[in-house]
């Protein structure tokens, strides 16, 4: 689409790609809190199809803390990937006004998992026959958007959120990047505060291995947002508006791999 095209499309006015956005930083800094308030203001406000996908809902099986340590066994990489190839399924499906198939190889519970949840925010619906009751459908809001897909993990090292980006950029999707920064204590203390609360020595090293979005080194995190956690009603302030605008009426454009983009060794 043009840009004119775009702007018109998030504004409501004609046909709009969806939008990624990622959340990343700490356990306990607000990802989840702010990613529920967001999807609420804008559906409510602004009429937007919202889906949040929750990594710790969606993923019950993977433990934070191997993550962290970074000896992760193989399965929890084995599960990002999954589910990332069930959001590209999703959008697929959702483009091309398809059915929806769980893809092969995978788990069935992570599967579950993923379609019940979008199911419970009405992005998936089940399809008429002759489709049968076994298959999904992008719900008709979702298609007609704009969607913004709100992906809500730590993903402090740079690699995952490349993942998602070239996803984006596969689809030629908006694409954003919501890093909340929030202090370490308040982190440790909030955590503490939480049932099966996370070992404070693995938010510590996970604080160490932190890489937050870095726009001057990287042109694919130009489209990023840092939140610090004194911010009053994050989710209402311009600058995230503007940067959810700009994602939509800006869909990233297929190009080659640049230089730097290649040099990231993807490892969890």
């Amino acid at each position: 689409m043009r840009a004119g095209e775009d702007a018109r499309a998030a504004r409501g006015e004609g046909p709009r790609r969806p939008a990624l956005c990622v959340l990343c930083g700490l356990p306990a800094a607000g990802k989840s809190t702010l990613a529920r308030a967001l999807s609420l203001r804008l559906r409510r406000e602004r009429r937007w199809a919202v889906g949040v996908v929750a990594y710790d809902d969606v993923m019950p099986e993977a433990f934070p803390e191997e993550q962290a340590a970074g000896s992760l066994a193989p399965s929890w990489k084995a599960l990002r990937q999954e589910l990332l190839g069930c959001l590209e399924g999703f959008l697929r499906a959702l483009l091309h006004q398809a059915p929806l198939s769980a893809p092969s190889g995978g788990t069935g519970a992570l599967w579950g998992a993923f379609t019940a949840s979008l199911q419970a925010q009405g992005l998936l619906r089940p399809a008429p026959a002759p489709e049968g009751p076994a298959h999904l459908l992008p719900t008709p809001a979702a298609a007609a958007g704009p969607l913004l897909l709100i992906l809500d993990d730590n993903f402090y090292y740079r690699s995952m959120r490349l993942e998602v980006y070239r996803l984006a950029r596969r689809y030629s999707l908006g694409f954003c990047q919501l890093f909340l920064d929030c202090p370490l204590e308040t982190c440790l203390q909030r955590n503490g505060r939480r049932p099966g609360a996370l070992p404070a020595d693995t938010i510590r090293l996970m604080q160490g291995k932190m890489e937050e979005p870095n726009p001057q080194k990287n042109a694919w995190e130009l489209n990023s947002l840092t939140i610090g956690s004194a911010t009053c009603s994050p989710e209402a302030s311009p600058e995230l508006t503007s940067l959810l605008l700009a994602a939509l009426e800006n869909p990233v454009t297929y190009v080659e791999d640049n230089v730097e983009q290649k040099k990231y060794t993807f490892f969890y």
